[in-house]
């Protein structure tokens, strides 16, 4: 293990994660040979996984990838990767501040940005200033590096809004808003950074993808942000009986997160240019209720699930279930290889 380089790295992705991310795929991983990436939101878990499988890249390929992992702690970032080196470097700020950097970036992936429920109502004005604020600073830095080869902005499913009359959604379905909804800060801020990116491809010519994502889990999420997936496996983790504030009956499907990475890297370097992709692990559809008896079944705690009625249920989103196709993503050649048990039990272990 090279010396900068914490043990938690390789709790989180070992050999034969990397096998199954770079072996057995379809990316030219060597484009990234001797490339610099710029990763912003570096300490978030798609944005950390992202920095894992490119450190790992560099251990076991040798690719010599430099490494701008930006973030709003230095602590936190040398904790979570290790000490900076000539292969790894960090950039400590906000992303709604201007990014300064004079150095060569060959890939960008903007992955910044908060989506949890609570600061969805607590801090609105918060979460619009880092997507729409933060999207223009990667704008602005890129349009003055005449290398950048590509951006990927990671998006979410929350921006097709609601749409009625169709089995799985793609990428050019677009729903509607109520703008004075009080959790549309969020996907509404997101759609207008997309929107904001393909603006500068029209008036600066940058390159850009952006990937569509739907509720990854895996280790290195929180624990505490008000997702379904992270507070049944927090309670599950601190030995807390599981209070559902619904009748749980609702269907969600959720994407481990090294088969979210794996189709950022597939949409970075195989994507068509200026393309939405949608990223989802579609083939296990549960119930709220069955996931967290299925949590609490494979932890092996001796917990329990009960369930209330609610006294406000406005900060999630709570259109009727649409599945997302994923069809354009396979096309590159993508597929999950991990299954929800799977996926379970690796973010359970990783908290051991």
């Amino acid at each position: 293990m090279q010396k900068n380089r914490q043990p938690f790295l390789d709790k989180i992705m070992n050999e034969s994660d990397f096998d199954i991310l770079v072996n057995q795929s379809q990316v030219d991983y060597s484009k990234l040979r001797n490339k610099t990436i710029l990763v912003t939101g570096a300490l978030g878990m798609l944005a950390a996984n992202c920095i894992d499988l490119l450190l790992l890249l560099n251990k076991n390929r040798n690719y010599d990838i430099k490494i701008i992992a930006l973030a709003r702690s230095y602590n936190r970032l040398k904790d979570r990767f290790g000490e900076e080196s000539l292969q790894l470097e960090y950039i400590v700020q906000d992303i709604s501040d201007e990014i300064t950097y004079n150095n060569n970036i060959d890939y960008i992936i903007h992955a910044a940005g908060n989506s949890s429920p609570y600061y969805i109502e607590k801090e609105p004005l918060n979460i619009i200033e880092a997507n729409v604020i933060g999207s223009f600073n990667i704008v602005n830095l890129a349009k003055s590096n005449k290398n950048i080869e590509n951006i990927l902005f990671t998006s979410t499913r929350e921006v097709y809004g609601k749409i009625e009359g169709v089995n799985s959604i793609k990428e050019d379905n677009i729903g509607i808003f109520d703008p004075l909804d009080k959790r549309s800060c969020y996907p509404e801020s997101k759609r207008m950074s997309e929107n904001i990116f393909k603006s500068a491809s029209i008036q600066y010519g940058l390159k850009f993808n952006i990937a569509r994502i739907a509720h990854s889990y895996g280790p290195g999420m929180s624990f505490n942000d008000g997702r379904v997936m992270a507070d049944l496996l927090g309670d599950t983790i601190n030995d807390r009986n599981i209070v559902l504030k619904s009748d749980g009956s609702a269907l969600r499907s959720f994407c481990y997160v090294l088969d979210a990475v794996s189709a950022m890297f597939y949409i970075l370097l195989n994507g068509k240019n200026e393309m939405a992709y949608n990223i989802a692990n579609e083939d296990e559809d549960i119930s709220i209720f069955e996931l967290a008896q299925k949590i609490i079944s494979l932890s092996n705690k001796n917990i329990s699930v009960s369930r209330v009625t609610p006294d406000d249920n406005n900060l999630y989103c709570n259109y009727e279930r649409v599945m997302l196709n994923t069809d354009k993503l396979r096309e590159l050649g993508w597929k999950p290889h991990y299954n929800l048990n799977m996926g379970i039990k690796l973010t359970l272990s990783s908290r051991v």
